[in-house]
């Protein structure tokens, strides 16, 4: 199966190792790019104490490039979105890594139940409120460091055409809204998904799916669980 990875170069790289693993054929488009602000990082880490919250792992490779100025608060209790997340963290030596099984509302759940009195809030821009909307109900108090942003990369809509039109790709992979925003606003790419009526779109979850245009919703398909491995079973669905 040909397999359109729309996430940004680093990750999409990753992905396509994984499809090549399941034996499909990855096909790469990176819409997004990270650009991280390692000065804010440095200075909410030093500026804060207590647990450390991440629901990216473009934060825990803005704590990567901090190099020796990180390792003072690797002793520092890390919470995670996802084993992929948490198994970074853990790379980069992290000592106490906790991960959440998939969303970023679970996330809170778990830091709530872990009765945490001081966090920071790794996060990026732009990104959903789900996280920190339900710490917030759930009474838990935190700061907040936007140590990363994701920019739009704009391909040519003319390399687009050609990659949906020849020899195109049986499955679309939507990992965030924003992606999937930027790709339905390439021109003609609405129109041009409509005429491969086998065309699967899939999101990684309902807030993702949320930016599939209405015309295309018989085609589209959400992950049981917001995680990669959850996304890529979908690929086994004849």
């Amino acid at each position: 199966m040909r397999v359109l990875v729309t996430r940004p170069a680093h990750s999409g790289e990753r992905t396509a190792q994984r499809l090549r693993e399941l034996g499909h054929e990855p096909l790469l488009l990176p819409l997004t790019r990270p650009v991280h602000d390692k000065a804010a990082a440095r200075q909410a880490l030093e500026t804060t104490t207590g647990a450390i919250a991440v629901t990216s792992a473009e934060a825990v490779r803005t704590l990567q490039s901090l190099g020796e100025a990180l390792t003072p608060h690797l002793s520092r209790r890390l919470f995670a979105v996802g084993e992929t997340t948490a198994d970074e963290a853990r790379r980069l030596g992290f000592h106490s890594v906790s991960a959440s099984s998939g969303s970023g509302r679970e996330l809170a759940e778990l830091i709530a139940a872990s009765k945490v009195d001081k966090l920071l809030y790794l996060a990026g821009n732009p990104r959903a409120e789900t996280f920190e909307r339900r710490l917030t109900e759930l009474g838990r108090h935190f700061s907040v460091a936007e140590c990363y942003r994701m920019e739009p990369v704009a391909p040519s809509p003319e390399a687009v055409a050609t990659l949906l039109t020849n020899n195109p790709p049986d499955a679309v992979l939507f990992y965030s809204r924003q992606t999937a925003g930027n790709f339905f606003h390439i021109p003609r790419v609405e129109s041009l998904l409509l005429q491969l009526p086998k065309i699967r779109l899939i999101c990684l979850s309902n807030s993702v799916a949320e930016a599939v245009p209405s015309v295309l919703r018989t085609v589209l398909e959400i992950s049981p669980m917001p995680d990669e491995k959850s996304l890529l079973s979908l690929l086994r669905r004849l």
